[in-house]
């Protein structure tokens, strides 16, 4: 077994007791990712459709750090505080990823990092 940890200044730097990815041999494994902006560190402004766009700009950055595209995921986890906000995820997951689509869950939760109302990690197959 190989370990190796991605990491990408165009993806927000992890703020806990974690890695932005860890691959190990062909499988990616990507932390969590709300909508900071990598520069700022700071939850990007707009609406609900522009926060899930800026999750999936960072999970499509760790991607590509680790030697593939966003594409190349086969398991996404969404967490929202509001699951009202669903369809709304769709339609900003088929702006950035194409058919097939990966396996999914979304789920409702009562909080996350920052008071932000998604997040979303994943599994890459390389």
């Amino acid at each position: 077994m190989s370990k190796e940890i991605i990491s990408t200044t165009n993806a927000p730097q992890a703020i806990g007791t974690y890695s932005q990815a860890v691959k190990v041999d062909n499988t990616v494994y990507i932390s969590g990712q709300i909508p900071l902006v990598p520069e700022t560190m700071e939850v990007v402004e707009g609406d609900f459709a522009e926060n899930a766009r800026q999750v999936f700009r960072n999970l499509a950055a760790i991607t590509e750090a680790a030697g593939g595209t966003i594409n190349d995921i086969v398991k996404i986890n969404i967490f929202l505080t509001d699951l009202s906000n669903f369809a709304t995820v769709n339609e900003v997951m088929a702006e950035f990823m194409s058919q097939p689509y990966p396996a999914r869950a979304a789920l409702q939760i009562s909080a996350l990092p920052k008071g932000v109302e998604i997040e979303a990690d994943a599994v890459m197959a390389l």
